[in-house]
Order: structure tokens, then C-alpha cells, then sequence
């Protein structure tokens, strides 16, 4: 399969890159610096990507990069980078959504606040004391609903450097809702209350940067079972857990 990644020396799109030049993949990074993309893959690797250095806000730039291209994952910015974060994302889905030869397919990065909590209509990005820039991932998910690309968008927990199991895990993945078990007491919860419970069980919602990558790239087909919708992953856990539709 052929994919871009925007943002391809970042923590995430570093690993995307890695994971989809072992998994055969033809891969495209967009860099700003191609010095710290090949510092970074080694010169092995590198040689087996097509790198394209260019401003991620020039639409001739993005547009020819998504040329032909089966997938796009966009891994660039952050919610703290606020309006120039929404900008970037706004751009390149409208070049996904102009360039005739792009597929459609498009996995963008959210967050676990983005994702409904289980016997509410609730998420926690809109809860009192949830860091107001994390809004920023509700208008991006606004913003793809408006289109007609088959987009997913990951939305991981606090992501680290690595996996604390020794072992791979089957991890637990949902659509649209928390990963994690949520008792079904939650709606009786005011808000400032639901935010307190999932404020205490942040740890239970962090996931290894490798882990978030290959859960991306291991659901690429067009019209899979993540087509326009939110992911969360978790790692197993001795409770229940209540899948979304498609988990």
C-alpha cells in the first residue's frame, strides 16, 4: 500500500514510518527537516522512503504529496499548538478531499477525551478541568464529519515509549467509546464528579507510541470496520470491558 505521513519525525509518525517500511508498505514522509527524518530511520531505511521536504501549509506541496497515494496519516502538530494546530489539520483534509488521485483514506490523531464516556452523552474534553486545548481535537473531529473521506481518527490516553508488557498484547480496541470499564453508577455522577473518576483512572488509558502506530496501520482498508469513527485502545484489564460498535 502506498501512504503518506505528515509530521513523519514526530513520536508517533516516526513509528508509523519504521513499522510500515518492515510491513512492505511504500512510504512517503513530509518533513520540514530531512536531516533529523535520516538521523532518525538510519540510512538502511531511508533509502526505501520517498522523503518530500516542504511546508505542510502549501497546498501545492501537500496536494502533490497525496498524488496516488492509498492512505494519508496525519501525525503533525498537537492541541497545544491551538489554532495553528486546527489550520494545519483543516488543510491538508482539504487537500485530501481536492487531490482526484488520493484514495480517501485518513487517520488523524485525537485523544481519549474525545471519546463518549459509556451511560452518559458526555466526553470528557467538554468536562470542567479537562485542559482547554484539548478542544481543539473536537473541532478536528468536526471538521472531518463535514467531509466524505473514510477517516479515523486514534484516540489514545497518555502514550509512552513503550509497552510495559514484556510480551505483545492484544489490545483492547473500541469505536467511539472509553476503552476501559466504566460502572454503569457514572450516570447518577454530576460532571465535576465524572471528570474526578476519570482524572483517577488516567493511568489506566496510557498506550505505547508502537502500539497507537500499529493499530493504524493494521486498519487501512477503505470501508473497514473504522471507517468515520473514533478508536480508543487500552490494554487488557481483569474488568469487563464494554466494546463499542465494530470493537
Amino acid at each position: 500500500m502506498k501512504m503518506v505521513v505528515f509530521g513523519a519525525t514526530g513520536n508517533t509518525g516516526k513509528r508509523v514510518l519504521a513499522q510500515g517500511i518492515q510491513m512492505g508498505h511504500e512510504m512517503t514522509a513530509f518533513v520540514r527537516n530531512s536531516e533529523k527524518l535520516y538521523d532518525q530511520l538510519g540510512k538502511h531505511s531511508a533509502m526505501r522512503v520517498k522523503v518530500i521536504v516542504g511546508d505542510m501549509m502549501d497546498p501545492v506541496s501537500v496536494g502533490e504529496a497525496l498524488a496516488h497515494q492509498d492512505a494519508a496519516i496525519i501525525a503533525a502538530g498537537h492541541a497545544g499548538q491551538g489554532e495553528e494546530f486546527v489550520r494545519l489539520v483543516d488543510h491538508i483534509i482539504s487537500q485530501c478531499e481536492s487531490q482526484s488521485s488520493f484514495a480517501g483514506r485518513v487517520w488523524i490523531m485525537g485523544g481519549a477525551g474525545l471519546l463518549d464516556i459509556p451511560y452518559t452523552d458526555l466526553i470528557g474534553n467538554n468536562l470542567p478541568g479537562f485542559p482547554p486545548e484539548y478542544q481543539n481535537h473536537n473541532r478536528n473531529f468536526e471538521r472531518l464529519r463535514q467531509s466524505e473521506l473514510d477517516w479515523s481518527i486514534m484516540c489514545p490516553g497518555t502514550m509512552t515509549e513503550s509497552s510495559e508488557h514484556p510480551d505483545p498484547v492484544q489490545l483492547h480496541v473500541t469505536t467511539e467509546i472509553l476503552p476501559v470499564p466504566i460502572p454503569e453508577t457514572i450516570k447518577t455522577y454530576s460532571e465535576v464528579q465524572i471528570a474526578g473518576h476519570l482524572f483517577s483512572r488516567l493511568q489506566e488509558l496510557n498506550v505505547a507510541y508502537d502500539d497507537v502506530a500499529r493499530c493504524m496501520l493494521d486498519h487501512l482498508e477503505l470501508g473497514g470496520a473504522f471507517k468515520r469513527k473514533r478508536v480508543g485502545l487500552a490494554y487488557p484489564s481483569n474488568s469487563p470491558v464494554r466494546l463499542g460498535e465494530g470493537g
